[in-house]
């Protein structure tokens, strides 16, 4: 019975261990290509290993490119938009969760729909709109449009939802005002699920590429994903600077999800039990 009982669980771990060397496969082949002296890059038959391996690539991609400006455009536009989002999403999950006023359930409904509207619906308007507040090449041009998230509102309001409010009651029987109890009582009891959306805000603003790509036009305000897409045009076949600048790119997405994994995972999970 032991013995059966292990097969499931060896069948899972074998078929976890393949699903992390698919998703491994690509990035080990870029980092090969990266330290590849650039003639090795395209020369048959492939070999795996690097003959010689060097950091060329890297250095030309630092010295040669902007890429120092991206990373410094990524980081704000990414900072600004995961502060902004936070704000505008636990206030507006705490109305629809604790408050009741006119037309909520209308407004709720709207929110809901807002889920279901593509993005790349919403771009001919928004890049009007950019226009007409002459905010185009700039940082708040490219961040505003993101901070209004329907989903991590929704998130955060099933969460709030299922948070007692005896806490509520007993900070307004010590004379809280509900402003503090938001800040003091509801924001320090979703700390995991606020770093969640944080995280995953914060990703989805540094790799977003069609609307920063449509609102910047002047090469010094580009982010990341805009850049490397440039460098893939003007780079032609210089495969080694290509892949230096895509992994350097991403590494600051690895480093903020490995320093907050822990409560990643303890987010997601609480959602998934409070929702």
């Amino acid at each position: 019975m032991t013995n059966r009982l292990s097969y499931p669980k060896v069948a899972i771990a074998v078929g976890a261990l393949l699903l992390a060397v698919v998703w491994l496969a690509p990035l080990l082949w870029a980092l090969d290509t990266s330290l590849k002296p650039e003639p090795e890059t395209t020369r048959t038959p492939i070999t795996w290993l690097p003959a010689d391996p060097t950091v060329d690539a890297y250095r030309s991609v630092i010295e040669q490119g902007s890429l120092l400006r991206w990373f410094f455009n990524s980081t704000i536009v990414a900072v600004l938009v995961t502060g902004l989002t936070l704000l505008v999403s636990v206030l507006a999950a705490y109305g629809f969760s604790r408050t009741t006023f006119p037309g909520r359930k209308v407004m709720f409904g709207l929110l809901i729909a807002g889920i279901l509207v593509p993005p790349q619906v919403l771009i001919v308007p928004l890049f009007q709109e950019m226009t007409a507040l002459r905010l185009v090449d700039t940082y708040w041009g490219i961040v505003l449009p993101q901070v209004v998230a329907p989903v991590m509102v929704f998130v955060l309001k099933k969460f709030f939802d299922g948070i007692s409010r005896d806490y509520e009651d007993a900070a307004r029987v010590d004379g809280a005002t509900r402003w503090r109890i938001v800040w003091a009582v509801m924001v320090p009891m979703s700390r995991p699920i606020l770093v969640a959306v944080g995280i995953f805000t914060f990703i989805g603003a540094w790799n977003n590429f069609l609307w920063p790509f449509i609102v910047t036009t002047d090469p010094s305000m580009m982010t990341i994903p805009v850049g490397l897409a440039n460098v893939q045009g003007s780079y032609g076949l210089r495969y080694a600077q290509i892949m230096a600048s895509a992994l350097l790119g991403g590494l600051p997405l690895l480093i903020v999800y490995a320093l907050f994994q822990r409560h990643v995972v303890r987010g997601v999970g609480d959602a998934g039990i409070k929702g």
